[in-house]
């Protein structure tokens, strides 16, 4: 049975942390990306968002939040962020390597300044249509939206401001609490051991230079 839309489940623990390219890459928090996978209207649970038009018939690339992104397809009629109802048909995989990347048709989106308009825009699914998440480990990814971020001892280093995911797994997209650049976080067990979403906070386990500035480049070093 598919998971529900919208939800998360955190993987196994890991051990080992992610090379350096691998968290800066993703540290890329959504920026320059795709927007967070959460609405800004807490009564909806954000399930996508449209990117650009392929071919000339109406179909449009669609990035998936849902756990199994082709799930996204089953719920009937879901709000856009432009006002409109939409429904999506004929709904795909793009291909390549990002597994929640779709190719799909809208219901009423004919031709490609049809699909042109869709750009950027977001679908979202009423929270209540989802009814309850199951099991403590599973949640809304919306709900992590905000909460406040503590390591072992206590202390705030951050909040949560986006829950990115660009094909290896959800990341936790981390302000810190003494202002600068945001950062993201792996979201497994071995860095967020433990969640209180009621409670407002997450306790991480962070890498030392998690706010760290990029170093030089090569071109940059003046020696």
């Amino acid at each position: 049975m598919a998971r529900r839309p919208g939800s998360s489940s955190r993987g196994p623990a890991r051990s080992d942390r992610l090379p350096a390219e691998a968290v800066t890459s993703a540290r890329k928090p959504h920026a320059p990306a795709p927007t967070p996978p959460a609405s800004p209207d807490p009564g909806l649970v954000l399930l996508g968002e449209f990117g650009r038009p392929h071919g000339l018939h109406g179909e449009v690339r669609l990035k998936s939040h849902t756990s199994e992104p082709l799930a996204i397809a089953g719920y009937g009629p879901l709000h856009a962020s432009d006002g409109r109802t939409l429904e999506l048909a004929n709904v795909r995989p793009a291909g390549g390597s990002s597994p929640d990347l779709l190719i799909v048709r809208v219901k009423g989106v004919n031709d490609r300044s049809g699909a042109e308009a869709l750009n950027r825009v977001t679908l979202s699914i009423a929270r209540e249509r989802l009814g309850e998440v199951e099991g403590e480990d599973e949640f809304f990814l919306t709900d992590l939206i905000g909460l406040t971020v503590e390591d072992s001892a206590g202390t705030v280093i951050g909040s949560i401001v986006a829950v990115p995911n660009f094909g290896g797994g959800d990341l936790l997209e981390i302000r810190p609490a003494a202002g600068g650049p945001t950062a993201l976080l792996p979201f497994t067990k071995a860095f967020v051991p433990s969640l209180d979403i009621a409670g407002g906070k997450v306790v991480a386990d962070p890498p030392d230079d998690l706010f760290a500035p990029p170093g030089p480049k090569p071109d940059d070093d003046p020696g």
